[in-house]
């Protein structure tokens, strides 16, 4: 009990003085335990390294070098959705990798995903909900006070996580943050709109394949637009210069096809 206490006084101190990037690594690593415990992740070892490597190549050329050990998981769940929580931790589901046609579609994937970490979106999110709320949501992350029902409550097989519900504002500012960080590790950025319109046509066939995804990103054609308009505003040399797929790519997502079929959900 007297450690509860200890955690929650942390608590009121980080919500009144603001998360240090060391609290938000910290916070990143007790949530990625939980999320890790109770989600289906990948344990095969070349899909580990592919997904790393490339998260990796992104990662270490954004502006957050204050994060310095970044970390990319694969859960083996066929509902198509990716999410990250604070601190350098970004999971992305099979289902969404099957769907990727080549490297740069994943990457972009990626790349957004990173883009929340860049924005600290997620601690702005806390930050700005009331200072309770905040309590109540640290202490389940930094603590085990929170009851097995609660936690499980926050997490969600098809890859909903607690973080993971962003604004509008948030979504175009993590698509811009990763055009500019797939740019910069020398990938193309088309991937990105290419992927977000592969989701929407698939939203059109069948919605219950992808309703995970759309429910954590919201996304509309505009944001294809969009994304394309920024692309548009880099040299079209420079952008014929950027790496589409690879092999490796390709070996990697054969080797996600091959895994045997995902464990249901459980209820």
């Amino acid at each position: 009990m007297k450690r509860g206490f200890v955690y929650l006084a942390l608590v009121l101190t980080m919500t009144a003085c603001g998360v240090s990037t060391q609290q938000e690594i910290e916070m990143g690593q007790q949530y990625s335990q939980q999320i890790n415990a109770q989600l289906p992740i990948v344990q095969d070892p070349e899909i580990n390294r592919y997904i790393n490597v490339l998260g990796d190549s992104i990662a270490r050329l954004t502006s957050r070098t204050d994060i310095t050990d970044w970390h990319f998981y694969v859960v083996d769940s066929k509902e198509v959705n990716a999410f990250a929580v604070p601190g350098g931790f970004v999971y992305v589901n099979r289902g969404l990798i099957e769907r990727a046609q080549k490297m740069d579609q994943l990457a972009g994937v990626l790349g957004h995903e990173i883009g929340h970490v860049v924005r600290r979106h997620s601690i702005k999110q806390m930050q700005q909900q009331q200072g309770a709320n905040i309590g109540v949501t640290l202490a389940c992350v930094l603590t085990s006070i929170c009851n097995n029902q609660a936690s499980q409550a926050a997490i969600q097989v098809g890859g909903t996580a607690l973080f993971a519900n962003f604004s509008r504002k948030d979504e175009a500012e993590a698509d811009e943050e990763g055009v500019r960080n797939v740019v910069r590790a020398g990938i193309s950025p088309q991937g990105i709109p290419e992927m977000f319109q592969i989701l929407i046509d698939e939203r059109n066939r069948n919605p219950s394949a992808v309703e995970g995804w759309f429910a954590t990103h919201p996304l509309e054609e505009d944001r294809i637009a969009d994304t394309e308009k920024l692309i548009s505003t880099y040299d079209p040399a420079i952008l014929r210069s950027l790496t589409v797929d690879s092999r490796n790519f390709q070996v990697f997502k054969e080797r996600v096809k091959a895994l045997p079929p995902s464990p249901v959900p459980r209820g």
